[in-house]
């Protein structure tokens, strides 16, 4: 797993700190510069139709103590809900009525206690398998017979479950467990999804182009009136796959930090370097889909939204199978996917055969519209360089109330 580190400016460090994302500076260090360091919760695939989870896990943050009355009180840095619901402008009791799903690999054993943990710390209703709200299974629906344990991937369910309780604290969660991260045990999951009644469906996952994308597409992706959320990638410029999928919502990552505007937020492309950054670009494979409208590729275009995604902006979660067990701070596109899936989720479930992606292009209005950073140089620049309107790593923008996840 890849680890990487930034350097921030005590310009940054204090702009950070304001956020809530403390940043502690190593021993020696000078007072010059703070440094976090970051790794890939699980590695980056080198296979054919074998996906990895886009989770970063910020390593060095210190912890806070909040207002007493609320168990456990010491948390670490890293936006809370409060935080992302100001910053999306999104309503407090989300997802009445609704269900989301979490897609992975792999089984999290301690993903139900971890959601207890998170949502009692921030004030959030219960979400348990007693009540109803919380349920998780395999790739074919068992509760019981659930995949073998993975440290990794534990990490990237918890982050999942955390952002669903975040923006949609009223949805019931279902945590579908695919047996190994194949394309195919994924897609399975994504089936199985659906078929226990989720009207959203978060991929925090992705891989290289195949020629056997379309395929995937029409067998795992093709749920009209389903709201299928997928994460473009951490490795910058370029396209990974589901997110290529003319038939999900591909999602694209920027840094956010606390601002003296109106918004009271600003976001720029997430780009920490030249190979790592928020995935954007021109599908090799799948066909444009006939809402986006952007001239300089012929082909699906990734991002269509975006939401946080930079590790040194990242976002609080709980999780004690992974990692540094207890409170952690999470950037990468996995953080942005389940937020985008619970927008769509407090503004109501989809009509009827349509495709969620597409409401995006009717509403652009009514996003964040995102026009500073890049993650490399490339021609069209709109593919890898923010931009006014559509960009490839932002794509529309990021939410700005409901109206825009509306069909």
């Amino acid at each position: 797993m890849r680890t990487s580190r930034f350097a921030l400016s005590v310009v940054g460090a204090a702009a950070l700190a304001v956020s809530g994302l403390a940043v502690a500076a190593p021993a020696g260090a000078s007072s010059a510069a703070t440094h976090l360091s970051w790794t890939r919760s699980c590695a980056t695939s080198t296979h054919v139709g074998t996906m990895a989870c886009n989770a970063l896990r910020v390593s060095g943050v210190t912890e806070h103590v909040h207002a007493t009355g609320i168990t456990p009180n010491a948390t670490p840095s890293g936006y809370a809900p409060a935080d992302l619901l100001s910053a999306y402008n999104l309503p407090a009791n989300g997802g009445a009525g609704q269900t989301v799903a979490i897609v992975d690999a792999y089984n999290d054993p301690n993903a139900a206690a971890n959601l207890a943990t998170y949502r009692s710390q921030f004030g959030l209703p219960a979400c348990t398998v007693a009540n109803g709200c919380f349920k998780q299974v395999s790739q074919t629906g068992s509760t019981t017979s659930l995949p073998t344990a993975n440290a990794g991937w534990a990490e990237e369910e918890s982050l999942d479950i955390d952002m669903v309780s975040a923006i949609a604290p009223n949805a019931h969660i279902i945590l579908v467990e695919a047996k190994s991260a194949t394309t195919a045990n994924l897609g399975t999951a994504v089936n199985e999804a659906v078929a226990l009644g989720a009207k959203f469906v978060s991929n925090s996952y992705g891989g290289g182009e195949s020629s056997s994308d379309t395929s995937y597409d029409s067998s795992y992706y093709n749920h009209p009136g389903v709201a299928i959320t997928a994460s473009s990638g951490d490795s910058g410029y370029g396209v990974e796959y589901p997110a290529a999928s003319k038939y999900v919502t591909a999602v694209g990552g920027t840094a956010l930090s606390h601002a003296s505007n109106t918004r009271g937020w600003s976001e720029s492309v997430w780009s920490t370097s030249s190979t790592e950054g928020a995935g954007s670009g021109c599908s090799a494979v799948d066909a444009k889909p006939t809402w986006q409208k952007d001239t300089g590729c012929s082909k699906r275009t990734v991002a269509d939204v975006s939401a946080v995604a930079d590790p040194a902006t990242g976002v609080a979660v709980y999780d004690t199978y992974g990692g540094d067990p207890g409170w952690e701070v999470f950037g990468g596109t996995s953080v942005a996917s389940p937020i985008i899936a619970s927008v769509y989720a407090d503004a109501g479930t989809p009509s009827a055969g349509s495709t969620p992606a597409s409401f995006l292009y009717a509403h652009t209005s009514s996003l964040n519209d995102v026009t500073t950073g890049k993650t490399a140089t490339c021609s069209p620049s709109y593919l890898c360089a923010a931009a006014t309107g559509y960009d490839g790593p932002t794509g529309l923008g990021t939410p700005n109330g409901l109206t825009a996840f509306t069909g």
